[in-house]
C-alpha cells in the first residue's frame, strides 16, 4: 500500500500529517543529497502535495 492509497483511507483531520510527511521526505532527500537535487525534490514535493489534495478533497476536515 502506497502513500496515496493510505491518503484515501486517512481519517479526516489527517491532511496536515500527510503534508508534513511529504515535506519531511523531501527534506530528508535534500539532506542526503546535500541539496544537489533540491529543485527536483521541490517539484516532487509539490506534485505529491497536489495529488494528496486531489485525493483528500472530498474528506471533510474536523477541527483539532
Amino acid at each position: 500500500m502506497g502513500i496515496f492509497d493510505r491518503a484515501k483511507d486517512a481519517p479526516s483531520g489527517q491532511r496536515q500529517q500527510l503534508d508534513g510527511g511529504v515535506e519531511g521526505a523531501g527534506d530528508f532527500a535534500d539532506e542526503q543529497t546535500e541539496g544537489k537535487y533540491a529543485e527536483q525534490v521541490d517539484k516532487g514535493q509539490e506534485m505529491a502535495g497536489d495529488k494528496l489534495a486531489d485525493i483528500t478533497a472530498d474528506v471533510p476536515e474536523q477541527p483539532a
